[in-house]
């Protein structure tokens, strides 16, 4: 091996591991300043946020392994506030910046849904709704409550843990729906498993919501379940 010497050390030659020391053109900071963020990769982007690595470990080596850690980019952004300070190169501050840009997306990709027709934009709302719940690591029950343009009012996380008709309660479900004055709910619900596929407690349940809310006037315009980048609309399938 090549080497070099450094104020006394012996340095193996090779790529330098602080960011620093690479060419100008190759900062992932500096190459995104000037091609835009679409020019970087997923670890280069979140080597930009965390800005400096660790002695013998390059901040891009701390972000590639970040992601490798949970499986992918979208694994880390829906990680816990433990899970991610736990890491190396992150801790309390960098947990919370991070934790703070995932719902600044979430919230700004929200503000987008609300001003759409829901039923006019279905990829808008399958986006949505994987961000929100698409790779949480445990399983979530959730609603949007829609206005008579079939706008988002709110969406509101009901239940947590495996879906069955005794874990869902229809007469809470009837009540934050009238508390937000919805005419029109979409329900979702994730499968950390993997499959996208509705179980028939999930039909069972479906057709119970609906016809709870249709004593109170309130349409169930669909549910769509949820698991990573899949996802299967009741609607679509017939089964509303």
């Amino acid at each position: 091996m090549a080497s070099s010497r450094r104020s006394g050390r012996i340095v193996a030659n090779g790529p330098p591991s602080a960011v620093r020391d690479w060419p100008e053109s190759e900062r992932p900071r500096e190459r995104l300043l000037k091609q835009g963020p679409q020019a970087l990769s997923e670890a280069e982007l979140l080597a930009v946020f965390l800005r400096i690595g660790l002695p013998g470990r390059s901040v891009l080596e701390l972000a590639r392994g970040a992601i490798a850690r949970f499986g992918s980019l979208n694994g880390l952004l829906n990680a816990t506030a433990d899970e991610i300070q736990a890491m190396p190169g992150f801790g309390p501050a960098k947990a919370a910046q991070l934790l703070a840009v995932i719902e600044l997306s979430r919230r700004s990709l929200k503000e987008d849904v609300q001003r759409r027709q829901l039923l006019d934009s279905p990829p808008k709302v399958r986006e949505y709704l994987r961000l929100r719940i698409g790779l949480l690591p445990h399983e979530v029950f959730t609603a949007l409550f829609l206005d008579a343009q079939n706008r988002l009012i709110d969406d509101e996380e009901l239940f947590r843990g495996s879906l069955t008709q005794t874990s869902v309660y229809p007469r809470e479900v009837v009540k934050r729906a009238l508390a937000r004055n919805a005419a029109a709910v979409i329900f979702a619900h994730n499968h950390p498993s993997g499959l996208a596929e509705p179980s028939r407690a999930d039909e069972l349940l479906t057709r119970t919501l609906r016809d709870a809310l249709a004593l109170v006037d309130v349409r169930v315009l669909d549910h769509i379940i949820v698991a990573g980048a899949a996802s299967t609309s009741f609607a679509e399938r017939g089964l509303l």
